[in-house]
């Protein structure tokens, strides 16, 4: 019989290759749902995770896509490695958002090709304000930051749709709940004609080069993982885990800010309520699937990336629910976490033995 026998120590090849079990499995999985469906399963997944590698096009709106989740999962990251969860991502997004498009309206009539960098600049300390929040609060009264970070999605979400019912709503757009466009030097430059492919990817692919060098070669990045895996012997070491709270919190409220002020002034163009779609959320996935490594995010962006794609590219042909995407993104989180117990545990096969017989009684006679 099939027995889990805990390993002598945590198998690396099974930490790298349980991601890609977890999409075979995802894929098996799917195949499944859509049959139940009544719906064609090998068309569908086709459909979702190989199709939208076929044209240019859909190879540019899969790095657009990617961007953000991207950032905001680097972000996510370094708390994760330090053991500090930052679950409101979501929230740091929208106020990346909100503070550079309030920037871009402000600066509405004004051209200059300083305009955006100011607008990154204010998406990023937005970002990093709202994260300072929980931060300050878990070193302060020892608030739970996963209670406090996620609290304050919702305050962000009602927040920018107050702002664009009031202040903030284009005064030409017929009451309807949405700003001004943004103009031509407070949008991200197109880098691939007729395609939505912007200057954000580039500034993406820059960012998880510095952070696998942060990560990989810098002495805080040691200090993150030393807290993460050891917090008694870090502190015996004399890091401080307050600034690595603060550190952490602020990094990862930065890049999230900043892929905020990407998404409304790169495919939005404006800021409107429907602005957060579950990047923040999303990307606590992708993290887990890059292991927590710069370059696996990387990889694992562009694969939950393709489930979006693919995913509004099935629901279109094949007529399928519009929570298609959000299911195989849950179903990959599942595999993702159930297939991790292969790290620290093994299946191993042991024979079952045959019950030893009892020697047959001896009669009298025998004996004699």
């Amino acid at each position: 019989m099939l027995k889990l026998e805990r390993r002598k120590e945590p198998s690396k090849f099974m930490l790298y290759v349980t991601p890609f079990v977890a999409v075979v499995l995802t894929m098996l999985a799917g195949l499944l749902l859509f049959l139940l469906l009544g719906k064609a399963p090998v068309q569908a997944i086709t459909l979702i995770y190989f199709t939208p590698l076929t044209s240019i096009f859909s190879l540019t709106e899969l790095a657009v896509k990617a961007t953000p989740l991207i950032l905001i999962a680097i972000g996510l990251s370094f708390g994760f490695r330090a053991g500090i969860w930052n679950i409101g991502a979501e929230g740091q997004f929208i106020m990346g958002a909100v503070c550079g498009g309030a920037v871009a309206l402000a600066l509405y009539e004004v051209q200059g090709i300083w305009v955006l960098p100011l607008m990154c600049v204010a998406g990023i300390i937005g970002g990093m304000l709202w994260a300072a929040i929980p931060a300050y609060l878990r070193i302060r009264f020892n608030a739970n930051e996963i209670l406090v970070s996620l609290m304050l999605v919702y305050v962000a979400t009602l927040l920018l749709s107050i702002l664009v019912h009031g202040v903030l709503r284009d005064p030409d757009g017929h009451n309807f709940p949405e700003s001004r466009l943004f103009h031509d030097s407070a949008t991200l430059p197109i880098l691939i004609e007729n395609t939505r492919a912007h200057l954000g990817i580039i500034v993406t692919l820059v960012v998880v080069v510095i952070a696998w060098v942060f990560v990989q070669r810098h002495i805080i990045g040691f200090q993150i993982k030393a807290l993460g895996d050891a917090p008694r012997a870090a502190k015996f070491a004399g890091f401080s885990e307050n600034r690595i709270i603060w550190l952490c919190f602020l990094t990862s409220g930065a890049l999230a800010g900043l892929a905020g002020l990407f998404e409304a002034a790169g495919p939005v163009g404006q800021l409107v309520p429907a602005l957060p779609v579950g990047y923040g959320f999303t990307a606590i996935i992708v993290a887990f699937l890059g292991r927590l490594n710069p370059i696996g995010i990387f990889l694992g962006g562009l694969l939950m990336a393709l489930t979006y794609i693919g995913g509004e590219g099935a629901q279109i042909a094949m007529s399928l629910p519009s929570a298609t995407t959000s299911v195989f993104q849950g179903m990959l989180l599942f595999f993702l976490l159930a297939t991790d117990i292969l790290i620290n545990f093994r299946f191993r096969w042991i024979s079952k033995k045959p019950d030893s017989l009892e020697p047959a009684p001896v009669s009298l006679q025998q004996a004699e």
